[in-house]
């Protein structure tokens, strides 16, 4: 099996602000060519974490390494990396030409050579026309392209992008997932993507890192951190979840065997959970669970409380005995009617759907 070449090493970091620790040690890798996603709510730690392979913040303990390089003493300016802010901090009173130079000037680039880079990286942003427009000239998603070409122009071996898009429209957010994502397999940049929000970090992303509490939480590609959460911060974190509290039988390798409230026993896919433990949580994802027609494995019968209509889908509300769990249906052309408040349905699921979580 191919070792991937490891873009950014960290080993044994961590970050304290005076008393309070911002970010538990940790260590982990981000390989060359790739689009990694720093995951988590505010206050979790991972701008820290971007801000210190910047070289804006000092690691309190621990090494980063760049290409294998050890990039601690390095001033930010003296690193191949660049950051692209949450704010674009383009210069007002310079055109997208001039604004893309400055960084290749300071660097002593010469002027033949810097004005083909500027060009060639309005080319690639699909700005060239606009190259002599100010920043206040342009739109949003205009302002993002030319933060983007310039902090591409120097050809750093990191990109980092600090909440980029949270300042654009549903819309425009959604427009420039696909540009960067298309960006960053054009270049074959490493890009290190900070964000909060989930849907980017699945949509983009070849591995996700969700943080924590200062902690890394789980760190894998989309598919397994959906599918797979390590703990219930994790599968709560992550898109929509019923959890349910239900006593442990027995663990055999990587399957529980549980008991839920209603009474059913269900071997079930479990992750990080101990023999000692009683009580663990199960998590079941809402589009995993079949109404009407649709039910099949465990089936119960429950009665419709609320319904959320949301376009391409609609949500469920159904209560089985003394539980309410949440049901996810895909909406169709040929739909029949919503299922209405107080009718009675079956649902059901397949434990191999489920999992155990012990934390």
């Amino acid at each position: 099996m191919e070792t991937r070449k490891k873009a950014v090493e960290l080993r044994q970091v961590s970050k304290m602000f005076g008393d309070f620790q911002a970010l538990e040690t940790v260590s982990f890798d981000i390989h060359d060519n790739e689009f990694f996603t720093l995951l988590g709510p505010s206050g979790c730690g991972k701008t820290t974490l971007l801000r210190m392979i910047a070289g804006f913040e000092v690691p309190t303990t621990g090494r980063i390494a760049l290409h294998g390089k050890d990039i601690q003493g390095l001033p930010p300016h003296k690193r191949r990396v660049n950051t692209v802010f949450q704010n674009y901090a383009l210069f007002p009173h310079m055109t997208l030409e001039q604004n893309i130079a400055y960084g290749l000037e300071n660097l002593g680039w010469p002027s033949e050579k810097t004005r083909a880079r500027v060009a060639e990286m309005l080319d690639l942003v699909h700005m060239s026309k606009f190259a002599r427009r100010k920043p206040q000239q342009l739109s949003g998603g205009q302002r993002q392209r030319v933060a983007l070409a310039r902090a591409l122009a120097p050809e750093p071996e990191v990109l980092l992008l600090d909440e980029p898009l949270s300042a654009l429209d549903l819309k425009l957010r959604q427009a420039m997932r696909e540009e960067l994502r298309a960006l960053q397999r054009q270049t074959g940049l490493t890009f290190v993507f900070v964000t909060h929000d989930q849907e980017e970090a699945l949509d983009m992303s070849d591995r996700i890192c969700v943080l924590g509490g200062g902690r890394i939480q789980q760190l894998g590609t989309p598919r397994d951190i959906y599918e797979n959460p390590t703990n219930r911060f994790v599968a709560n974190f992550i898109g929509e979840t019923n959890f349910f509290d239900v006593d442990l039988l027995s663990i055999d390798g990587n399957m529980a065997r549980v008991r839920t409230p209603l009474g059913l026993d269900l071997t079930v896919p479990q992750r990080n959970v101990r023999s000692s433990q009683q009580k663990v949580t199960l998590s079941l994802r809402p589009e995993t669970i079949g109404l009407g027609d649709q039910a099949s494995g465990e089936i119960m019968t429950g009665t419709v409380v609320a319904t959320n209509y949301l376009g391409g889908h609609t949500q469920y509300i159904i209560r089985v005995g003394d539980m309410d769990i949440r049901v996810s249906r895909r909406n169709s052309w040929n739909d029949a009617e919503t299922l209405a408040e107080g009718a009675t349905v079956k649902l059901g699921f397949h434990p191999e759907a489920a999992r155990v979580l012990g934390q």
